[in-house]
């Protein structure tokens, strides 16, 4: 049996190994590309073709390098956590967006089961960080053709996302040690593989940075895996309804795809296809945020805005223009008028949801 300094020197010794290997990948197509610029002389094309190459190379070592500067400062308690209300729902869609190229490459097939929103206190690009690195752990050993799992349950106090795949599994010996700085499964499952096998171990870390626990389970080889991340959840709320809500747009498709996106968030929301239905439907319904289009038949958006303020129900109320137009005198036109924010279209599902938070913890306060 190893003791535990010798066992810790060879776990850092194979480690340097891999670092060792993992920079000379890019830096040899590196080397290479340079050559091929000096030898191509009048040949735009391999000029081309060599720079697009070195230029994926440069950002994959630059990657590596990030990778490890994270991983000694979270290891030594050096970061500094900028914590809010965060919409998990909203930012495991944007990890997802981030992993859409690698999984196209596999031909993987990612699917999830969500519920409309759940909130937790996080720094966002940390718990997005993290998140990433799960996706891409579970891509990276799933085979061509996989797929790949993301689940979020929550019950009133905890909220747990899971990422599963069906690839090579975690040997059982292993599990125990996957998120440790210098260990990786088993080399011999993942010679084809690139990487230092620290994106575990960065995730872990941030999960517990956030109060969470994180897990990763397998019934070994071939069996895929399933890591398991548990986070405090912002429940304050949860037993009260989203906020009412108005969506004024002469587009008819705009206006009911908003009422469902909305009603899935947990409001009560109408509609109205100009300025007067508006102001009519308002003063019965007496809506906590209005989302507003200024160009409105009857009556435009900024005078729709205006006579909302005068309401002594209206002070309050967040007012959102949700228009085509962007300019400067545009935001400026909206802000005199009374209005909250002023969103351009088309608006991603993470802003819309952000609003529809901050108000509802405004309601709550």
């Amino acid at each position: 049996m190893m003791d535990d300094s010798k066992k810790g020197m060879a776990e850092q010794d194979e480690f340097l190994s891999v670092l060792a290997h993992e920079l000379r990948n890019p830096l040899a197509p590196l080397r290479n590309g340079l050559q091929i610029i000096r030898l191509a002389k009048n040949d735009p094309v391999a000029v081309d073709h060599a720079l697009d190459v070195m230029d994926r190379q440069l950002h994959q070592l630059v990657k590596l390098i990030d990778d490890l500067l994270d991983a000694s400062r979270i290891n030594r308690g050096q970061v500094d956590l900028r914590k809010e209300a965060v919409d998990l729902t909203a930012l495991l869609s944007e990890a997802l967006e981030g992993m859409r190229s690698m999984g196209d490459e596999k031909d993987l097939r990612l699917t999830t089961r969500f519920p409309s929103s759940t909130f937790v206190q996080a720094d966002a690009k940390r718990l997005k960080q993290a998140f990433s690195n799960l996706l891409a752990n579970a891509a990276k050993y799933s085979g061509k053709g996989g797929v790949v799992e993301i689940v979020v349950e929550k019950d009133e106090n905890m909220v747990e996302v899971s990422f599963i795949d069906h690839g090579v599994g975690i040997p059982s010996e292993m599990l125990p040690y996957i998120f440790d700085m210098f260990t990786k499964a088993d080399r011999s499952l993942e010679k084809a593989q690139d990487g230092l096998g620290i994106g575990l171990t960065i995730a872990g870390r941030i999960v517990e940075l956030h109060g969470g626990q994180i897990t990763a389970h397998s019934d070994g080889l071939g069996a895929g895996s399933r890591f398991v991340v548990r986070l405090p959840a912002t429940m304050s709320e949860s037993n009260r309804k989203g906020p009412r809500v108005l969506v004024v747009d002469d587009n008819k498709d705009f206006a009911s795809s908003m009422e469902i996106m909305l009603g899935m968030m947990g409001s009560e929301a109408k509609t109205a296809q100009d300025g007067v239905e508006a102001l009519k439907i308002a003063s019965t319904f007496r809506p906590e945020v209005v989302f507003l289009d200024i160009g409105l038949p009857k009556l435009n958006g900024y005078d729709v805005c205006r006579v909302i303020r005068e309401q002594s129900w209206g002070k309050n109320v967040v007012i959102v223009a949700l228009t085509g137009w962007g300019q400067n005198e545009d935001y400026s036109r909206s802000q005199e008028a009374g209005f909250n924010h002023h969103l351009v279209k088309p608006v991603e599902s993470a802003t819309l949801e952000r609003i529809m938070h901050e108000a509802n913890q405004s309601l709550v306060a």
